[in-house]
């Protein structure tokens, strides 16, 4: 999504600019795929900063504007209701954030002028610029909220969201994550993720950018501390003035070997996930859930980190697209369910024990979910299971880090004056931030 917003970018601005893709489609985590007859999308649960009133928010006015689109090109439907749920409180929220509001004055009743003032502290940071954090989100909150089991229970969707770090998040990350989130609210394509990456490729591409598929990238090379050209997988050689990375922080110092050694040594990210696809054999009406999004967690205490099992199915989250207020209601008959997974375990599993240990673990995702609905164990006609070994795989992110590493560079720059992150390791999350990202780097360096 960086990528393609960036290339937009130059390519508006006649700048000759080719889009490198090693695979055979665009989108990296966020894509899709068709198995068995179904078409799927990998990543996707919501698109966040929804506007129900068209050009609302400051994300989406700004995507607009910088890449020239209407809000009639995005065709979203927005939540109908979400849960945050923890065994001592529950808390609902939807689109209007007065409701989350209610709810935590409800169930926190002396928290409530607390929860304002957080709320008036996110709404007055500029979450836009590329500059540094605020310090840690539990140090910063601890401050405000009072409350340590309102502290969880507002970290528990961000985490699961955006966070690449273990046990705890940088504050600005939290605060660029609630009001994507909370204020501003989810919504959700109408026919899935396709469409979105349809139009931001024909965008570019009419715009006179290159799009190369199947065109993986071997080398950066470099001549005199900077960056020149690249050599692909496949033998073939470009010369350029710049670079913009979105394969990662880690990732695009490999690529450059020894010419660009990254003195802050960033660390390798640990935070990745088990996600499986579920397709059921009835309507989703008929099985107990109202909500489009339920973050669960089965103790009050959140605990996010790399679990010590293959998966952590003492949380995660549970994700119906049915349950979107589409304009019809749709036959996908879909249920997601994401957990935090062990990376060393999975990329490290002999491949022929890889497919029998997925399904002991989807078979207890489910069990760890049965409190929350009926069971549907019996109920479902099609399952497709990702881990981080198709993570590593899909995004080439090291350890199949889904967020990436923990150490950011806000501002987009990397050893090489010319090399430039965009995207997850440049600290913008989810599908708007990828976008907004791609945009804030190229406008903030390659069109100055």
């Amino acid at each position: 999504m960086s990528g393609l917003t960036a290339g937009i970018r130059l390519a508006h601005f006649g700048k000759r600019v080719a889009i490198l893709e090693r695979h055979d489609r665009v989108g990296g985590l966020n894509s899709y795929y068709t198995m068995d007859g179904h078409d799927l999308d990998v990543g996707l649960h919501a698109i966040t900063n929804f506007e129900s009133k068209p050009g609302t928010t400051q994300a989406m006015r700004r995507i607009l504007r910088q890449l020239r689109l209407k809000p009639e090109d995005f065709e979203f439907y927005p939540q109908k209701k979400s849960l945050i749920t923890f065994p001592s409180a529950s808390i609902e929220f939807t689109n209007e954030f007065g409701y989350m509001e209610q709810q935590v004055a409800e169930k926190f009743p002396g928290q409530a002028d607390n929860f304002r003032n957080l709320v008036e502290k996110i709404k007055t940071s500029d979450l836009l610029s590329l500059t540094s954090s605020e310090g840690n989100a539990r140090d910063v909150l601890a401050t405000i909220i009072t409350e340590p089991l309102l502290i969880e229970m507002l970290l528990a969707p961000l985490m699961f969201y955006g966070n690449s770090r273990e046990h705890d998040m940088e504050f600005r990350q939290f605060a660029i994550l609630f009001s994507s989130i909370f204020i501003e609210g989810i919504g959700r394509p109408k026919n899935g993720i396709r469409p979105l990456l349809n139009l931001l490729v024909d965008r570019f591409t009419d715009c006179g950018g290159e799009l190369l598929l199947e065109s993986g990238v071997k080398e950066i090379k470099t001549e005199n501390g900077k960056a020149v050209g690249l050599s692909l997988l496949d033998g073939r050689e470009f010369e350029c003035d710049n670079v913009l990375s979105t394969v990662g922080r880690l990732e695009t110092v490999a690529l450059c070997r020894e010419t660009a050694t990254d003195g802050d040594e960033p660390a390798v990210g640990k935070i990745s996930i088990m996600e499986s696809t579920n397709i059921l054999d009835r309507p989703i009406s008929e099985i107990g859930m109202e909500h489009s999004i339920t973050f669960y967690n089965k103790q009050d205490q959140l605990t996010f980190k790399s679990p010590d099992e293959p998966v952590d199915i003492s949380s995660g989250v549970i994700c119906i697209p049915d349950n979107f207020d589409l304009p019809e209601r749709s036959d996908t008959r879909v249920l997601r369910i994401t957990n935090l997974a062990n990376c060393e375990y999975w990329l490290s599993i002999n491949p022929m024990k890889n497919l029998p240990a997925k399904r002991e673990w989807h078979a207890k995702t489910l069990d760890a979910i049965a409190d929350q609905t009926t069971d549907i164990s019996e109920k479902i006609a099609f399952t497709d299971i990702f881990t981080p070994r198709t993570i590593e795989r899909y995004t080439g992110h090291i350890n199949g880090a889904v967020y990436g590493t923990p150490d950011k560079v806000w501002n987009g720059k990397t050893p090489v004056p010319n090399i430039y992150l965009s995207g997850t390791d440049q600290g913008f999350l989810g599908i708007i931030g990828s976008m907004m990202s791609g945009i804030s780097v190229t406008n903030g360096y390659l069109l100055k």
